[in-house]
């Protein structure tokens, strides 16, 4: 797969959406671009993650993400009130899924899979 370097989310609410993806590490800044409208970034090293107001129903997208401690992410997740699936073993390592404010599908994989498991895509 070629590298991604921006994704652009469509959101109900942008500050419930934002709270939710802080809980991955995503630190987001407040932009606005010439004419439209006030949304929030977060730039790292490999791209950027937007979050932008929905002018119609949010998008469906379905997303990938890792994380490095998925067991705290998965507790956090849950104190927060957000309902994520139980951690389960796949081929490919530890994942559980999510669902964030808009009903997007988030699966979250663990960074480094047990030993003798196949590593997780870096796409993911």
């Amino acid at each position: 797969m070629r590298d991604v370097y921006l994704i652009v989310l469509r959101c109900a609410d942008i500050e419930k959406t934002k709270a939710f993806y802080e809980h991955f590490g995503m630190k987001f800044e407040k932009e606005k671009h010439a004419n439209g409208p006030e949304h929030f970034a977060c730039q790292d090293e490999v791209g950027v993650f937007e979050l932008y107001p929905s002018e119609g129903p949010p998008d469906h997208t379905g997303l990938g993400l890792v994380s490095d401690d998925i067991e705290a992410l998965n507790l956090r997740l849950k104190q927060n009130r957000y309902s994520p699936r139980e951690v389960r073993k796949t081929d490919w390592g530890r994942v559980f899924v999510v669902r964030d404010p808009d009903g997007r599908r988030i699966e979250v994989a663990e960074s480094k899979p047990e030993e003798g498991q196949k590593d997780v895509p870096a796409e993911v």
